[in-house]
């Protein structure tokens, strides 16, 4: 990356006023690499396929591209973002949203599985510039007849690597051959294997690639590794280097969706704020635990890595590999996801002396010679776990009973109410509310919310605690 590219201003690009007072009053000044490298081609019309991991802002990048071409006044589908999960779905969307709130009558809709299809059909019958979607659900609507690409224009392929991993080659080629094939295609993806060529041999036309470095790099990174031989010794070991660092966010990987669940449980017999995440949760369960890992009301989320696919989680302040992972680029995506925008992040990896073949492997592509450190003095298990900064609350109302996020602030903060930066963060879905208030002011937040209005209406509040039930296990216990 030379200098002059990421020195590169969103404000010498060909981008209409609105959009650059938007991006302003937003804060965005220099791009990113891959925005600086991709967006010029992208407005200029072209195919591009752009090399790049999350967090590097290539949402902003394809999301600007989709704007500046769109004809707000033609309420038809011109643009389309096909992602592998619904979490990335709803991020994409929630970005393109926030970059177009200066351009009028703009309408993003996202259609994901684990939501009524009913709804979703309305909502494209009254029309949408922008549809974010997962490969599954839009080809449902596709064979249905409820989506229509008659006036696309661009079609985006975000994390094309990982919706392959996930087997979603047929729903692509079917959503491919329903658009029209005057088009412009863009594929961002992690990783350029064969697999990646193919396709973007056979939907693209003269593709320009772009390689994007990392928003981080192994300076920004700490890593140590430990030797843990059996499940109890993992479990000790994890147990002190939380205790020693006392890290505010931390993404423990377990290798599969019992583990997790497992390893989950035995933190909180011994006092820790943790959650699981795994494909046995219902969709609005995972919707919930990824939100208060995000928000800080639970310092540990333990997960797969299929589990984990769309968590982009700013600030992380460790990652704990509680087994090492099978793939050496799969360690490093892992431990990317800390240590990002120029902070310092803690990477921890166990493994037994079965697993030497891993950590030769790792020593062979990272370069680097790993040796087991030293782990912190048992003493430490004594000590009480940090409790996290942070509790969530959930209020009975959405953006179908019109609440925003200042109608919350301001009922929170008012008259007797909490300081305003007690307030966390506010996520508002269609019938329910959740904001993160400090772990002390939870009392005062409840009584506050329970004696005031929101929008002239009153609206039960309470607090989230606890690890979602497996409903799908359990409904399948019961012969449901």
């Amino acid at each position: 990356m030379n200098t002059a590219t990421s020195q590169a201003k969103f404000a010498d690009l060909k981008l209409s006023p609105d959009l650059l007072r938007n991006l302003e009053s937003l804060g965005y000044a220099a791009m990113t690499p891959i925005q600086a490298q991709s967006l010029p081609l992208i407005l200029a019309g072209k195919d591009v396929i752009g090399q790049a991991k999350t967090g590097s802002g290539k949402t902003a990048a394809f999301g600007l591209g989709l704007l500046a071409g769109l004809q707000g006044k033609r309420f038809s589908v011109q643009g389309l973002v096909l992602c592998p999960t619904r979490e990335l779905a709803d991020q994409v969307a929630n970005a393109l949203r926030e970059l177009a709130r200066t351009v009028p009558n703009i309408k993003v809709l996202t259609l994901t599985g684990g939501t009524p299809f009913g709804p979703q059909a309305a909502s494209l019958d009254h029309g949408a510039h922008i549809v974010v979607g997962t490969p599954g659900r839009v080809d449902d609507h596709l064979r249905k007849g409820t989506l229509r690409l008659d006036a696309l224009t661009t079609l985006v392929l975000d994390e094309a690597d990982r919706m392959l991993e996930m087997g979603f080659q047929k729903e692509l080629d079917a959503i491919v051959a329903a658009a029209p094939t005057e088009r412009q295609t863009l594929l961002f993806s992690a990783t350029f294997a064969d697999e990646i060529q193919a396709v973007a041999a056979r939907i693209m036309r003269d593709p320009q690639r772009v390689t994007a470095a990392e928003t981080h790099d192994a300076a920004t990174i700490e890593q140590h590794f430990y030797l843990a031989n059996s499940e109890a010794e993992r479990l000790t070991a994890l147990r002190l280097l939380l205790l020693e660092h006392r890290p505010q966010a931390t993404l423990v990987f377990c290798n599969t969706k019992d583990e997790t669940r497992e390893l989950a449980a035995a933190l909180r017999e011994h006092g820790f704020s943790a959650l699981a995440i795994h494909g046995d949760l219902e969709q609005a369960d995972r919707d919930r635990t990824l939100l208060r890992f995000a928000n800080n009301s639970v310092a540990v989320l333990v997960a797969t890595d299929v589990a984990a696919r769309g968590l982009d989680i700013a600030e992380l302040d460790a990652v704990v590999n509680y087994q090492l992972a099978g793939e050496a680029e799969v360690h490093v995506h892992r431990i990317g996801r800390t240590g990002r925008a120029g902070s310092t992040g803690m990477a921890f990896s166990l493994y037994g002396e079965h697993e030497r073949y891993k950590v030769d492997r790792l020593e062979r592509a990272l370069g680097i010679s790993i040796a087991a450190e030293e782990l912190p003095p048992a003493s430490l298990l004594a000590k009480t776990p940090a409790k996290p900064a942070m509790a969530t609350l959930q209020i009975d109302g959405g953006k179908k009973q019109k609440l925003r996020p200042g109608d919350i602030l301001g009922a929170l903060t008012g008259e007797h109410g909490i300081a305003a930066h007690q307030v966390g963060k506010i996520n508002i879905f269609d019938n329910q509310s959740y904001v993160a208030v400090d772990i002390n002011a939870v009392s005062a937040a409840l009584k506050k919310l329970g004696q005031g209005k929101l929008k002239g209406r009153s609206f039960r509040a309470r607090r989230v605690e606890g690890q979602p039930e497996n409903s799908r296990r359990l409904a399948r216990r019961r012969g449901r």
